[in-house]
């Protein structure tokens, strides 16, 4: 019995503090926790046709280490560095060599925020940015994810 081809997988990475979500400024971030966003992943990514791999560290070089080993294994990457957006090259240079399509996440429009949160190493290397649109935003990347894995087919 032949069995079906694997679901294209999307690498789904969360940066420092996401841990802390529902906890950590509930009025700016909201009520939801990360285990509700992972929820809302696996629920978005099933009626999509996707497979996700959901991780979360609050280490730079974890995160770097999981961009690499996206290489060649998932289909795309859809990233809220949180912290790591307005400091990290090293994340945009792993992020730049792994040839996938990335799309940036962010539960709160950083633009609204503090000056220093308005620039993002991040972006330059993401195909797309979704920004203040709170844990929707992650579904919203998998739908725009899924249109740029068929568009790569």
């Amino acid at each position: 019995m032949a069995h079906p081809p694997p679901l294209p997988l999307v690498v789904v990475l969360n940066g420092p503090n996401m841990n802390m979500l529902g906890l950590r400024q509930p009025e700016m971030y909201g009520a939801a926790t990360l285990d509700d966003v992972e929820a809302l992943c696996a629920e978005t990514a099933d009626r999509l046709g996707l497979a996700i791999d959901f991780r979360q560290s609050n280490a730079e070089g974890e995160l770097i280490s999981w961009v690499q080993e996206a290489r060649g294994r998932a289909h795309g990457i859809v990233i809220n560095p949180a912290g790591y957006t307005t400091t990290s090259i090293a994340l945009m240079d792993a992020l730049l060599a792994v040839d996938l399509p990335v799309i940036e996440v962010h539960v709160t429009n950083i633009h609204r925020r503090e000056e220093f949160r308005h620039h993002s190493y991040v972006s330059k290397a993401a195909t797309g940015v979704i920004a203040g649109l709170g844990i929707t935003g992650y579904a919203l990347a998998l739908r725009a994810m899924a249109e740029l894995i068929e568009e790569r087919a």
